[in-house]
């Protein structure tokens, strides 16, 4: 085994994404701590198109007066375009006409069930702190989270539940879990056993 790859094998999940915590408020990196908002979705297609224009203007005004600003958008429901290719594949392979119809009602079926997830987009305002004093952090994100609920959205920081339920959703697409633990098995853990 060559040396980088028993280096990998020694660190952590954290330590490969480059995650050095996760804080109440934040994930703490090497290059700075990154503080996440989440922006609640609007359905746009139900929006006229001014509508859309004024949503779109808005969030230009929140880009331009911030200029840390990062966005993130992700699927937070599971994704169905890997099965739906496999489906195409498997029809246009398939000889029997029965086997046929029935991988294409599973393909539509799948079609039906992400129709009713449209709306399952995150979005985040992503923060990077660099170099703020402890005691200036906080006003400075009350500040930022007004400015982005003064331009129309509805917002809150992440929570450290928050930021472990998306780091799960971006990396190994788990939408199941409902609490994250830090470590494996960390709930059957008996303290002061």
């Amino acid at each position: 085994m060559s040396r980088k790859k028993k280096e990998n094998a020694a660190q952590s999940t954290r330590q490969l994404m480059g995650i050095d915590g996760i804080k109440d408020y934040c994930i703490a990196t090497r290059v700075g701590d990154l503080v996440f908002f989440i922006i609640k979705p609007t359905n746009i297609s139900v929006l006229s198109d001014s509508s859309i224009s004024a949503r779109i203007y808005a969030l230009l005004n929140v880009v331009k007066g911030q200029a840390e600003i990062e966005i993130l958008a992700l699927n937070s429901k599971e994704s169905f375009e890997r099965n739906k290719s496999f489906y195409q594949e498997r029809m246009g392979s398939e000889e029997l006409p029965a086997i046929r119809r029935l991988l294409e009602q599973d393909s539509k079926h799948l079609d039906r069930i992400q129709v009713l997830m449209a709306s399952s987009r995150e979005f985040y305002i992503i923060i990077r702190l660099r170099s703020e004093k402890e005691t200036d952090v906080f006003p400075y994100l009350s500040r930022i989270e007004q400015s982005i609920n003064d331009n129309g959205f509805t917002t809150r920081r992440a929570t450290e539940q928050d930021l472990k339920r998306m780091l799960g959703v971006y990396f190994e697409q788990n939408v199941t879990t409902e609490k994250f633990e830090d470590y494996d098995g960390d709930r059957w853990v008996i303290v002061g056993e």
